[in-house]
């Protein structure tokens, strides 16, 4: 068996491990993984849909554009939670590790463990590539940050509400008298 078939013929266990491990880095995990309906788990129906359709672009040579195009999804997503840039971009990786244990438990398919240098590279490649787009993300949430503090709407967003923020005034006025 080539591996072109092989990694063809086990895509479903393989993308369906690296979902729930990339799942499983959440603080909700058991929510994420179970609930499959993208409007009511949009976190989880990003991941599914990115992973699904990146695993066989993976696969293919001079598929890069398409690969930055479905791990901007996932990395946009992942760049407005609490995830460092390492746990952001870990979960990419993982893809290796679980193709070649999937590929090894197999007889068949255990020899072509050690032709998988080509997809392990590629992988490695979208690694460095997540790593840039998560980065690019967090650049522009600062620069929103630094755009709200020099406008001052900052005190609109930070603050409590201004209608609030009088009603509470006229409180302490009335209790003071």
């Amino acid at each position: 068996m080539e591996l072109a078939e092989a990694l063809h013929n086990n895509r479903y266990k393989i993308v369906d491990r690296w979902i729930e491990y990339t799942l499983s880095t959440y603080e909700s995990s058991n929510f994420f993984k179970q609930e499959k309906d993208p409007f009511s788990n949009p976190i989880g129906g990003v991941v599914r849909s990115s992973l699904k359709a990146l695993f066989p672009l993976l696969t293919q040579s001079d598929s890069s554009e398409q690969i930055k195009e479905q791990l901007s999804h996932l990395m946009h997503l992942r760049s407005v939670q609490q995830f460092t840039p390492s746990q952001a971009v870990a979960p990419i990786n993982a893809v290796k590790h679980i193709t070649r244990e999937i590929l090894a438990k197999d007889k068949e398919n255990a020899p072509l463990v050690n032709e998988l240098y080509d997809f392990e590279f590629a992988v490695d490649l979208a690694v460095l590539a997540a790593f840039d787009l998560y980065m690019e993300c967090r650049e522009k949430i600062y620069r929103v940050r630094i755009d709200e503090i020099r406008s001052g709407s900052n005190i609109l967003t930070d603050s409590a509400c201004p209608s609030k923020a009088l009603s509470d005034i006229q409180e302490l006025r009335v209790e003071s008298k």
